[in-house]
């Protein structure tokens, strides 16, 4: 099946009315804990690069073997293996306090330098001097959690985002076993981080969240995954940061949802409470379609009270303004979820 529009952006004045003047087409994909698609719009085994949306699959190798407590790591230090973080102080002192553990230091990281996060998502403006280093990065974390592997396996800590390297043969072999699918089927790209990603249908993304909410129930993966849920539901704000999406979406759902998002508008969610996994691709990359369309998706499964209405309310249909200030429009979704069982 195609891709279909999901959201649009408009354009007009208060007293004439909106005209779509953007559409944006992409796919949703809901299953429960068995894989089987329960609900979807457009294509729900669209090929998805999965982004950030992998980060705690990628954290399956060190978890699988008890990494954590073989160094002494925290939940809140978990948490960070998971996260996209914005580079507040919480996540630089929690990302060098992994680091110290395992005898490394920032030098070590192999995701590069950025800018924090937390100043596009603050509307602050970095410090002219500003230096930044890889701990900066928000997915230092996760490269942490990488150097943390290689610690305990006694491999090299050098050049551990190449593909030959043991650890990543160990993240796509994981990976491709927890989804059912041969390890040379899963298209491989480089991420923004240096680290191999990896595509797969949206449906089978959906199904790691469903499994990944579902924590030590999950019949493969079992303690793994409830480390992982636990870690990122405990502590949203270091799997983000302040006025990031991922805290908000888990904050609403009060530890019964686990979400992720990826860059070029993936967003991936578990619902314990429904054992249900949602996917969603953005076909064009642009995010500003993304979260409409989730708060949308939440809506249509009737998986927002009066409460969460309230807290998400600024992703339902977010006005679009000009640099004065001036509302021009907004954001809108166009779609409704088809069931399919």
């Amino acid at each position: 099946m195609p891709v279909i529009p999901l959201a649009a952006t408009t354009r007009g004045y208060p007293d004439s009315g909106n005209v779509i003047e953007n559409v944006h087409l992409g796919s949703v994909a809901v299953v429960d804990t068995h894989g089987r698609l329960l609900w979807s719009a457009g294509d729900p085994d669209y090929p998805t690069f999965t982004r950030s949306a992998l980060k705690p699959f990628q954290a399956l190798p060190f978890i699988l073997a008890d990494g954590p407590a073989r160094f002494g790591l925290s939940g809140d230090e978990v948490a960070l293996l998971c996260a996209s973080h914005s580079g507040e102080d919480k996540h630089l002192d929690g990302v060098s306090a992994i680091l110290n553990k395992i005898g490394l230091d920032p030098g070590h990281l192999e995701c590069g330098c950025a800018v924090p996060l937390h100043y596009e998502f603050t509307g602050q403006k970095p410090p002219p001097d500003a230096h930044w280093t890889p701990l900066h990065h928000n997915c230092s974390g996760k490269h942490s959690g990488f150097l943390a592997w290689c610690r305990l396996h006694d491999a090299p800590t050098a050049n551990y985002v190449d593909r030959a390297h043991p650890l990543q043969q160990a993240v796509r072999s994981t990976l491709a076993d927890a989804i059912g699918m041969a390890p040379e089927a899963m298209p491989v790209g480089l991420d923004g981080c240096s680290a191999p990603n990896y595509a797969m249908p949206l449906s089978r993304l959906a199904h790691l969240y469903a499994r990944l909410a579902h924590g030590p129930q999950d019949p493969q993966l079992g303690g793994a995954m409830g480390t992982l849920r636990d870690a990122m539901i405990a502590r949203p704000d270091l799997v983000s940061g302040e006025e990031r999406t991922d805290l908000h979406w888990m904050t609403a759902g009060d530890g019964d949802w686990v979400t992720k998002i990826g860059a070029d508008a993936v967003q991936a969610i578990g619902i314990r409470s429904a054992g249900i996994g949602i996917a969603i691709k953005i076909a064009d990359g642009n995010v500003r379609a993304l979260h409409p369309t989730v708060y949308a998706v939440l809506d249509q499964l009737g998986l927002l009270n009066a409460a969460r209405r309230e807290l998400l309310e600024r992703y339902r249909q977010p006005a679009i303004k000009n640099a004065r200030g001036a509302v021009a429009g907004d954001i809108r979704t166009l779609f409704k979820l088809a069931r399919q069982a």
